[in-house]
């Protein structure tokens, strides 16, 4: 009977280790993402012991099958068995770790309520760390090609053409968070930020995937490109990405 019961509690799915904290002596609770349930806090029991079998499974940035018993506060985590080991080739590099620390940060954020989303939110991520830790393209323009992606999930997809309050076909000269990306002189708010021409190509290829424009970019809209991004982002989600201030701009 006890064993229907805990069959009855169980289930599974796919999911990439967002963070993770100490609990007692041996465990601990692990932030997820998952391919179907959302965004799951779920305690690890016994992972910070040298005889774990599948502690190393459940580190930041790893993409895990996991199987999940249902608990009166926090699910338990009972099988991890590890998809993608992105974990081990970010870690090894301090640029790539940070842009992942960032975008792990964003997707918490981001799924922390939304569970509609989560599944497009769970595919993003997913791929923007496979390509981190095969480093395809330069870390910083891949996270903020994920960030540009992940806000547009949200509900907030910027504008880097027509004017994004009026509709005014572009290109436009300014730039403003809080109405939705470019914007024309007559919608202008006093202080919008004028980005070069070429930065704003710049973003228009990161959130479309035009990774051909986007390699070929120099540094110095790169640079621009960054500011705009991490203001429009935390503008929208109305708190500071911590780990955004330690990706450093080249």
């Amino acid at each position: 009977m006890s064993n229907q019961s805990f069959a009855a509690r169980t289930y599974r799915d796919d999911a990439v280790i967002l963070r993770t904290h100490k609990l007692g002596e041996a465990d601990r609770i692990i932030t997820l993402l998952t391919h179907r349930h959302g965004q799951l806090r779920a305690v690890a029991r016994g992972v910070r012991r040298t005889s774990s079998k599948f502690g190393a499974r459940l580190e930041p940035f790893m993409v895990a099958d996991l199987q999940l018993a249902k608990g009166r506060t926090l699910d338990i985590v009972t099988q991890a068995v590890a998809k993608a080991s992105y974990g081990d080739a970010i870690a090894a590099n301090y640029d790539r770790y940070v842009v992942a620390a960032a975008m792990a940060e964003t997707a918490e954020r981001l799924t922390d309520v939304d569970g509609e989303t989560s599944t497009a939110h769970y595919l993003l991520l997913v791929g923007a760390l496979a390509a981190l830790s095969r480093g395809a393209h330069a870390p910083e323009l891949i996270l903020d090609s994920y960030l540009l992606r992940a806000v547009s999930i949200a509900g907030w997809a910027p504008s880097f053409g027509d004017c994004a309050r009026c509709g005014e076909p572009g290109p436009h000269g300014a730039f403003n968070a809080a109405l939705g990306g470019a914007v024309c002189p007559d919608c202008r708010p006093p202080g919008s930020p004028a980005p070069a021409p070429l930065t704003m190509a710049l973003l228009a290829s990161l959130l479309s995937g035009d990774w051909a424009g986007a390699d070929a970019s120099e540094i110095i809209h790169r640079r621009e490109a960054a500011g705009l991004v991490a203001g429009y982002v935390q503008w929208h989600l109305e708190r500071t990405v911590r780990s955004l201030k330690l990706v450093e701009r080249v």
